[in-house]
């Protein structure tokens, strides 16, 4: 089969690079990194595909895999209609809240005063997010009322998000630790992948400013087949049946953002994709047939043989940044090291904010993630070492990187 990843991100890469064990990849568009694969400029419905594979959320909400279908493709993406639950936090809400699936309570807002009177009569700390797609930096949690109020100006002003900040909606902010959980959908079944754990905070012991993630590890110790059954049953199959009712043929991957609060997991998000950095430390464990699992979810004909396994073995991804990310990230630095990270024994490198050197000159960095380093190892300690053994043979000027991925710190 011929598979069409769409994308150019670390993501992508990842994506690309499991499927190509099993079928004929090219990538649209892709990006210079993505050494060994076929990349292409034409646009992803005109691409001659058996399966194609979405990667982003943009494009999902702007019903790209609803364009695709209508000429007769195979899609695993949701369409317009079901991708709603991550291009709007006010409808994700709504919609678990019809399900009774456990996440925080809030209240949406479009009008700034109304927000801000909210914002000083309830106890903090607060959550405050986009309605709309912030490529993951549209939440701010805080107990602090000036910044909070700030927070609330400059997103519906328009000033941080454009459109997408001008509704917000306001959380009370859940405590405990965080998990990521994807599952593979195909509008009646649903199947989970392996548990993953990101580190969305720029700097190492969760200090910084939110980001779209700055590493991720699998398996998760602490999180296993009782916490998965628990999430399956009271989040994902309810939030999948509530899909339904609306009329929302879901076919694709469903990503619950996780809080293990005292009183037990509570969704913080859905998302319509898999999740970035998280899927760069699944892929690498993932033991069977990409392509044969993902077709089946976009035929709506998912069956245990389709089910995700993986390995006991463990993977942590470091993601490699440039100076300034997330507000303001500083490109055009020459990429060193790059060739001699992917030769260190058991390390994968996926490639995303990466352009081509004046006179082929190798790589230079392009937007602000630049590389997911992944390590993987019989454990999680030797997963470790080898991707921060790796990262440590890539450098351009001022590189950013957290130092305590899969330490066992705050994320």
């Amino acid at each position: 089969m011929r598979v069409c990843v769409v994308g150019s991100g670390a993501r992508e890469h990842a994506l690309a690079d499991a499927l190509a064990r099993t079928a004929e990849v090219v990538v649209a568009p892709g990006n210079p990194g993505m050494a060994g694969l076929v990349r292409t400029d034409v646009p992803p419905e005109r691409v001659e595909a058996g399966l194609w594979v979405i990667g982003p959320e943009a494009p999902l909400v702007e019903g790209l895999a609803d364009r695709i279908r209508a000429r007769g493709g195979l899609v695993f993406g949701p369409g317009a209609d079901g991708a709603r639950l991550e291009g709007s936090k006010i409808w994700m809400k709504d919609l678990l809240a019809a399900a009774k699936v456990p996440t925080a309570a809030f209240k949406a807002f479009a009008e700034l005063g109304d927000a801000l009177r909210h914002l000083r009569t309830t106890p903090g700390p607060w959550a405050i997010k986009t309605d709309g797609l912030a490529a993951g930096k549209g939440v701010l949690v805080t107990s602090s009322l000036r910044e909070a109020e700030n927070d609330l100006r400059a997103k519906m002003s328009g000033q941080a998000f454009g459109e997408a900040g001008r509704r917000v909606v306001i959380e009370e902010a859940l405590l405990g630790e965080e998990l990521s959980l994807m599952a593979l959908c195909d509008a009646e079944r649903a199947y989970p992948l392996a548990v993953a754990q990101d580190y969305k905070r720029l700097g190492d012991g969760g200090t910084g400013p939110n980001t779209g993630g700055m590493g991720a590890y699998s398996p998760v110790p602490f999180a296993g087949d009782e916490l998965v059954g628990q999430v399956m049953e009271r989040a994902v199959l309810p939030t999948l049946h509530a899909l339904k009712k609306r009329g929302v043929d879901y076919r694709g991957a469903l990503y619950a953002g996780l809080m293990l609060t005292e009183e037990g997991p509570k969704v913080l998000e859905f998302n319509v994709r898999f999740g970035d950095p998280e899927v760069q430390a699944l892929l690498p464990r993932w033991t069977g047939d990409l392509t044969a699992s993902l077709a089946a979810a976009a035929e709506g004909r998912l069956r245990d043989a389709d089910a995700p396994t993986f390995s006991d073995n463990a993977a942590v991804c470091v993601v490699l940044a440039t100076p300034g990310y997330p507000e303001a990230p500083r490109s055009g630095a020459l990429i060193e090291g790059l060739d001699q990270a992917r030769e260190v024994p058991g390390c994968r490198v996926y490639s995303a904010g990466v352009a081509e050197g004046p006179q082929g000159r190798g790589l230079v960095t392009s937007g602000g993630r630049v590389l997911s380093v992944v390590g993987t190892g019989p454990d999680l300690a030797s997963a470790r070492r080898v991707a921060y053994r790796a990262a440590g043979v890539v450098s351009w000027p001022d590189m950013v990187y957290r130092s305590d991925i899969a330490a066992g710190g705050e994320q």
